[in-house]
């Protein structure tokens, strides 16, 4: 049996060494690239040298590997020189390049098995690599954020983690971009946490974000440990501990530009306030949301707030009058119904949720059957990744009657 080619081997080494399955690097570097094109079929013709990779195919891999574009470029034209039988001199001086490379491209994240944990290596190594594809892996960091609003965890889960790993790659060797970069990495990190965290894998998101925290104070980036502090809310059963989060959360959003930020941890405080029956809490955290988004440009702040849209405000205003059983809750009903008018948003559909498990809650059952069954069509057909929860709270608080309803809501956020 022949040798295979040197190329073909330098590509199995380098996916080998990420831990990867062809599948999943494929995955990796469809992360990168922002498009799905890339298969496990691909990867395996290139591991055979069936065919050598384009340059443009090419610098993705680069980045999803963790090394320079140019270093790889080069093994493939010596490659490509080699499939049409060109000059042997240059084969020669191409082979010590190549005998270089495979000594020095060693990536060794394959010593942590999940992406949470090859990102903790990474953060340790401290060698630096400079990459031009640093801007391109921050901005597919923040369309990831957005795509969230459209797309349900389990859609979305493999995609992040495959991007985490990507970042992960190139981090070690990010020379002056290695902040950008790590704030980039801690935001998919936290993002992958969100997404296990809905799928019911609790450990899961604890490890991603206890790692974006981690990131967080690599960079000096207090709002990103915020990020982590308020998604970990969510799953963390005492109420006592959930409020530590939050009051964290909040030193860590003060400052310019983290006014949409800073609405979305205090409104969550209010929730939390308004949950432990803390009334005068709860609705001066709500208030403080609420001045805090007056100021804010969801739209043009960290990525991972563009969710905290005028339909987010009113969900978490629903979600503290219900509660509370408030007055205001009727008036807060009708204003979110008539900003959700015809054309439903993502974010709509987690207003849905809460308007109806609010009705529920503050005693208006018909009108929250009503739009429970709204909010479960809804879900089916603009799936996000806060539906599950909403579909949890909705089918507690539906009355007895409701049997169906409250198996369907359940199924769906099984």
């Amino acid at each position: 049996m022949s040798e295979p080619d040197p190329f073909a081997a330098l590509l199995l080494r380098l996916r080998k060494e990420a831990g990867r399955t062809q599948e999943r690097h494929a995955e990796a570097i469809n992360a990168v690239s922002g498009r799905e094109t890339l298969t496990r079929r691909e990867i395996s013709r290139y591991e055979k040298f069936e065919t050598v990779p384009t340059d443009h195919t090419l610098e993705h891999i680069a980045v999803a590997c963790g090394i320079p574009f140019e270093d790889l470029r080069r093994e493939a034209q010596a490659a490509r020189a080699r499939r049409k039988g060109r000059d042997r001199d240059e084969e020669e001086q191409n082979d010590v390049n190549r005998r270089r490379l495979l000594g020095g491209a060693a990536i060794g994240v394959s010593a942590a098995a999940e992406p949470w944990g090859r990102l903790a290596f990474a953060l340790d190594k401290g060698s630096k690599i400079d990459t031009p594809s640093t801007n391109a892996l921050v901005e597919r960091a923040a369309e990831l954020h957005v795509r969230e609003l459209n797309l349900s965890a389990r859609q979305l889960q493999s995609t992040v983690e495959s991007h985490l790993d990507a970042i992960t790659q190139a981090l070690p060797r990010a020379g002056e971009n290695e902040r950008a970069l790590t704030i980039a990495a801690g935001e998919t990190a936290a993002l992958a946490g969100w997404l296990a965290w809905d799928l019911g894998q609790h450990d899961k998101a604890g490890a991603y974000y206890k790692v974006t925290s981690r990131c967080a104070d690599a960079a000096g980036y207090p709002p990103l440990r915020a990020l982590a502090l308020t998604y970990a809310s969510y799953g963390t059963m005492a109420p006592k501990k959930k409020l530590e989060l939050l009051s964290q959360a909040t030193q860590d959003v003060r400052g310019r530009g983290n006014a949409a930020a800073a609405a979305w941890v205090f409104g969550r405080h209010a929730e939390e306030r308004a949950a432990l029956g803390d009334g005068t809490g709860a609705l001066r955290a709500l208030e403080r949301a609420h001045v805090a988004y007056d100021f804010a440009d969801h739209a043009s702040e960290q990525s991972w707030v563009r969710f905290i849209t005028p339909y987010r405000m009113d969900s978490l205003s629903l979600s503290v009058y219900g509660q509370l059983g408030r007055f205001e809750l009727t008036a807060m009903a009708d204003t979110a119904v008539d900003r959700l008018g015809k054309g439903l948003s993502a974010s709509g559909v987690v207003v849905l949720g809460d308007l109806s498990a609010a009705l529920l809650r503050g005693g208006d059952v018909d009108r929250g059957v009503h739009v429970a069954r709204q909010f479960v069509a809804a879900s089916q057909a603009k799936p996000n990744t806060m539906g599950r929860q909403r579909a949890r709270a909705v089918a507690h608080n539906l009355p007895e009657q409701e049997r169906e309803l409250v198996h369907h809501l359940r199924q769906f956020a099984a």
